[in-house]
């Protein structure tokens, strides 16, 4: 099988050569050369034609997120940000990246371990499967749709790579009148309360990255924590949220399929589960739970994701009511609320 070509792209030295040695360390995975900034990196692309480059956000001459929006429409080619703690991995993400990784703390060795051996590969091995030039990133619209839904009802939400784009399109579309939707989107620790905050500041409705105690109210959206597995419960007639650290489940914590078997358990009928991009396999056990318990099932369809793996395996195995494409899925959402 042939190897999964590699253009790293850091200011730092000591940082380029430690992801091109961890990724050489893979046997899939060839990193056919480094740049520094950006004029590097896009001599390094006509030059060698990568798979996949590896793109730091903060750069000299040009930042990541600028370099992207000028690299990608003339060349499409899928892009991992390694990036620090930082809310511009989501304008990254907007520009066109497929998928980002925190970068690890260089003074722990673990860290850096699992960051190379199990993280970074993984991640570029998933985006050389992803087709950019054909991806359409739609921008939301604006919804007119029925002004009655059921309001006691709960909408649970789950995505991976190419999640945080999928999610944003989704929730924009959600008016106050949503009912609760409780979300998990496979995001390290850190992240998910600023992301949380990103879709707060440009949706609608209320959204928040989740802690033990929340409610479920319409028209408010919770964000699973980075590196708690969150479940519904129902206190006194009310749903609300638990968010504990647990072991990975199905790969993840958190992870799709327990917070989907929760919701089967405790809302049944009363509920709408969605499955949207991701590697692997995630949330399609929950989600058939959840069908079998009554409720309304949707999967995001091939032609629309980033990575068409958990809705496919959701699909195939039967957990799917109804396969729509992105752009169509809040309205789907709102037309079985009815």
């Amino acid at each position: 099988m042939r190897k999964v070509r590699v253009l790293v792209v850091d200011d730092s030295m000591l940082f380029r050569r430690l992801l091109a040695e961890g990724l050489q360390e893979d046997p899939m995975i060839e990193v056919v050369a480094q740049a520094a900034d950006a004029y590097e990196a896009r001599d390094a692309i006509l030059q060698y034609s990568p798979d996949v480059m590896t793109l730091d956000v903060e750069m000299p001459k040009m930042d990541g997120i600028a370099f992207l929006r000028k690299l990608l429409p003339q060349y499409p080619l899928p892009v991992v940000v390694v990036s620090s703690l930082d809310v511009k991995v989501f304008e990254a993400m907007e520009a066109g990246a497929v998928d980002f990784i925190r970068k690890p703390n260089m003074a722990n060795r673990d860290q850096v371990r699992t960051f190379l051996k199990k993280e970074l590969g993984a991640k570029v091995k998933i985006a050389s499967t992803v087709k950019v030039g054909g991806l359409k990133r739609v921008m939301p619209y604006p919804s007119h749709m029925a002004a009655s839904v059921r309001s006691n009802m709960v909408v649970a939400i789950g995505a991976s790579t190419g999640g945080t784009e999928a999610i944003l399109e989704v929730v924009r579309q959600f008016r106050r009148d949503i009912p609760g939707v409780v979300i998990v989107q496979h995001m390290p620790p850190g992240f998910t309360q600023m992301y949380a905050n990103r879709l707060n500041n440009q949706c609608q409705v209320a959204v928040k990255e989740a802690a033990t105690g929340d409610r479920v109210l319409p028209g408010s959206v919770l964000i699973a924590p980075g590196d708690r597995q969150m479940r519904l419960l129902k206190v006194n007639g009310v749903y609300q949220v638990e968010c504990r650290p647990g072991e990975k489940v199905s790969g993840h914590c958190p992870s799709v399929d327990v917070l989907f078997s929760s919701v089967a358990k405790t809302a049944k009928q009363d509920a709408v589960g969605v499955i949207l991009t991701g590697m692997g396999g995630d949330g399609a056990k929950g989600l058939l739970e959840m069908r079998k318990a009554g409720a309304i099932t949707i999967g995001q369809n091939e032609e629309s994701c980033v990575v068409y793996g958990m809705p496919k395996v959701a699909y195939d195995i039967g957990a799917v009511q109804y396969q729509v494409d992105l752009s169509s899925v809040a309205n789907k959402v709102y037309s079985v609320l009815k």
